[in-house]
């Protein structure tokens, strides 16, 4: 049965006439009574008597009225889901980010988005493992670095930069990198992203001493803050224990590579508004401007109001 099919049908019979089910369908009179003909010649039954005043449902003709109706009214329903979906974000978010991002901005982000719209339930993955929104079912991936995946949407979220840091622990038993080259002299505490022969450093080749590799940044913090080496860490992870005294920055005129973080999803045509509402609501949050450099001074959560 095609659904045309029981949609003409439907309308036939609810307006009792051909002439009115066919101004109701915008379609002419000599195309629905060929419609109807045609289903009948397929199913191989009469479903109407028709005479030149009335039509009369066949005993069969009631039977697969019924079935036809209820059909169209779980069609009308599936529809206005939907459409209640897309006007308010409601339904279960599914999102997977990086834990570093995900201990500091997301849980707080998130728990602020869920009290806006109450109609949104969550599902949180915090991993370093690389994720495929397509193949996992997942609404969001937060991601750092640009997908190569061209079927995906890469929303970029924000850049930050890094800085050499190492402890005063450590300054005080290996001496402090006066020049970039000395740091050819200095124990390195490297990321997967890093070079294990050279220094991560824009321009220069200089090489590095590697006693301690890691795929966290935290973790990475951490051993720099107990004197384990140097680590060229994200300014986002580093601010408050600089401001402290617990790191120092060194060389702050070299360059150093910039980390992006990207929202990935699958596509943008007939996006879900839980998802459009929540990339808007992060991207407000955070009070980030595209392609700008997250200082840690500017993220700060606050209370927006609703946008739909």
């Amino acid at each position: 049965m095609g659904l045309d099919d029981a949609l003409i049908f439907t309308r036939v019979v609810e307006c009792h006439s051909f002439t009115q089910a066919a101004q109701a369908l915008a379609m002419q009179k000599s195309t629905v009574s060929r419609r109807i003909a045609l289903l009948e010649e397929r199913l191989g039954v009469r479903l109407l008597n028709r005479t030149t005043r009335k039509l009369r449902l066949t005993e069969v003709g009631q039977a697969y009225y019924e079935r036809c109706r209820q059909i169209m009214l779980d069609f009308a329903e599936a529809e206005q889901a939907v459409m209640q979906l897309q006007q308010e974000p409601s339904g279960l978010l599914r999102i997977t980010a990086p834990i570093e991002f995900g201990q500091l901005f997301l849980g707080r982000v998130l728990g602020a988005f869920m009290l806006q719209y109450p109609q949104i339930t969550a599902e949180v993955e915090i991993t370093s493992r690389h994720v495929d929104p397509l193949e996992e079912g997942v609404d969001i991936a937060i991601l750092i670095g640009q997908p190569q995946d061209s079927t995906l949407i890469a929303r970029k979220l924000f850049s930050s930069g890094r800085r050499l840091c190492a402890s005063p622990v450590y300054l005080a038993a290996n001496g402090t990198p006066r020049v970039v080259g000395d740091l050819a002299d200095h124990r390195a505490i490297l990321l997967p992203q890093d070079s294990i022969r050279y220094w991560p450093l824009l321009g220069e080749n200089i090489p590095c001493q590697r006693v301690l590799s890691c795929n966290n940044l935290t973790f990475a913090r951490e051993a720099a803050l107990s004197g384990a080496g140097i680590a060229a860490l994200p300014l986002m992870l580093s601010e408050d224990q600089v401001v402290r005294g617990q790191l120092v920055e060194l060389l702050p005129d070299v360059r150093l590579p910039i980390g992006e973080v990207y929202a990935v999803y699958p596509s943008r045509r007939f996006q879900a508004m839980k998802v459009k509402a929540f990339l808007d609501f992060l991207m407000r949050s955070l009070r980030l401007e595209e392609g700008g450099l997250l200082e840690p001074s500017v993220v700060r959560l606050v209370t927006l109001p609703p946008t739909f």
